[in-house]
């Protein structure tokens, strides 16, 4: 079986019985180790102890007064949110605990590169064993923003960073200056041709992902969003996508942006919409329950439909926890 997303650390994780991730040292220093957590040259003696004193014991206890001795500001409420970030996870039986308690929350003391790193792990463990590219590039979505293009009539999603990243450069490609110009190396589209090569590319996100117009990507979306549900919520679902709304009575929707949320109130209240907000929906989908009796009993065997947007910077930012927080579930499920 091809391996993918190794960076995330999922291997130096360990499974309870119901094959969710439980945390281990390896991990937690694995995670200290991370570029954005090492501490620069120039920091001051206490705050380089500390640091190295986490690698050996990343589950010491460190007191008020230990970041009170830290020289700058910075670093002082960086490592309050680090340590508070750690201390969730070990507070939680498993890591998919951990994000379901986050993200039914207060998320605002967490910063978003820390939440997208915990979905990517929990992501990667319910695409366990999953070969499809166009299920494991759309999944990308859950945790790394895609800038946005229109090109001969297919909406083309790359990934923002990279794209970013490329702007240094002057040696524009011509599918990479439909994002960014200028830009240098080329992006590849992924397709039926080039779908193998995922696997020795997945850690580079440079692989573009053909959308609206490409049923495969919206089906690997589709799969992606239905594993996500089963291993967080245990609950089966099917979700399939479509080219538009034939339902002039809605049961429920879920925005799975927040573009796509506000659009949709617009429509759930009855609001007069703006054309130019219609078209920013760049895909729409059909959630229905495996077992009807899971939903509430409003809603039983009418679909729920998702809606995900462009907003006006083209920058898209899937939200996937608002398939935890915004399902119409009769009760509320749980990660073992």
């Amino acid at each position: 079986m091809s391996e993918f997303w190794v960076s995330c650390g999922h291997q130096l994780l360990d499974r309870n019985a119901s094959g969710h991730l439980v945390l281990t040292d390896e991990f937690l220093k694995a995670y200290f180790a991370r570029p954005e957590l090492v501490p620069p040259p120039e920091a001051c003696a206490a705050e380089l102890a500390l640091h190295a004193s986490l690698l050996a014991d990343p589950r010491r206890p460190v007191s008020e007064a230990e970041i009170a001795g830290l020289d700058e500001a910075d670093a002082r409420e960086n490592w309050q949110v680090m340590l508070a970030f750690r201390d969730r996870l070990m507070a939680a039986p498993t890591l998919e605990a951990a994000y379901l308690t986050l993200v039914r929350g207060d998320m605002s003391g967490t910063p978003h590169l820390f939440v997208n790193q915990l979905a990517q792990v929990v992501l990667r463990n319910a695409l366990d064993g999953c070969a499809d590219p166009f299920v494991l590039r759309s999944a990308e979505l859950f945790f790394r923003p895609q800038r946005a293009s229109v090109h001969d009539g297919a909406l083309l999603l790359a990934d923002a960073e990279i794209v970013e990243m490329q702007e240094q450069d002057r040696h524009a490609s011509p599918l990479l200056a439909m994002f960014a110009d200028p830009a240098v190396t080329e992006l590849d589209v992924l397709d039926a041709e080039n779908a193998a090569s995922y696997f020795h590319r997945d850690e580079a996100f440079e692989l573009v992902l053909s959308f609206a117009s490409g049923p495969t990507a919206r089906a690997g979306l589709a799969e992606a969003i239905e594993r996500w549900i089963a291993h967080l919520l245990g609950v089966r679902v099917k979700v399939q996508p479509v080219a538009r709304v034939d339902d002039d009575d809605w049961a429920w929707f879920v925005g799975l942006d927040a573009e796509a949320s506000r659009i949709g109130n617009q429509v759930w209240r009855g609001d007069m919409v703006a054309p130019a907000d219609l078209e920013k929906i760049i895909g729409i989908f059909a959630l229905t329950f495996a077992d009807p009796a899971e939903a509430l009993p409003a809603i039983g065997a009418r679909p729920v439909w998702l809606f995900l947007a462009k907003p006006k910077d083209g920058v898209v930012r899937l939200k996937p926890q608002n398939l935890i927080v915004g399902l119409p579930l009769r009760s509320p499920g749980e990660a073992a």
